[in-house]
């Protein structure tokens, strides 16, 4: 069966998954070679290709809609309660990264070793 790019309303797919081409399109930007973007989203290499080909024969509409896709990724703005979540778990982690690099510097000082429960 050959690979096909379709459209349910969510833009440009790869028939049979929910996989769209911007999605490839990203790891096509950084220069990831066919097949590993197909390892990667468990494709097939010809199921890639035909997201490649429809992105090369629609250059220009694909461009402006990626375009808005990340506009709308950089401006996106969570709920109150969702980024108070947010906020608290990035604040447990940064603690926890203080404290791993705390007991580096101590192991790293005198000696001790930096899991000691002491």
């Amino acid at each position: 069966m050959v690979a096909q790019i379709i459209n349910r309303g969510r833009g440009p797919e790869i028939a049979g998954t929910r996989i769209t081409v911007y999605d490839v399109m990203d790891y096509r930007k950084h220069g990831w070679h066919r097949d590993r973007i197909a390892a990667q989203f468990r494709l097939s290499s010809d199921q890639v290709q035909a997201a490649f080909d429809y992105i090369d024969a629609h250059q220009a509409e694909v461009a402006v809609a990626y375009e808005e896709i990340l506009e709308r990724s950089r401006n996106y703005q969570y709920p109150p309660d969702v980024q108070a979540k947010l906020d608290a778990c990035r604040g447990r982690a940064a603690a926890m990264l203080e404290e791993i690099r705390r007991r580096r510097h101590k192991s790293d000082g005198n000696g001790d070793h930096a899991y000691d429960p002491v």
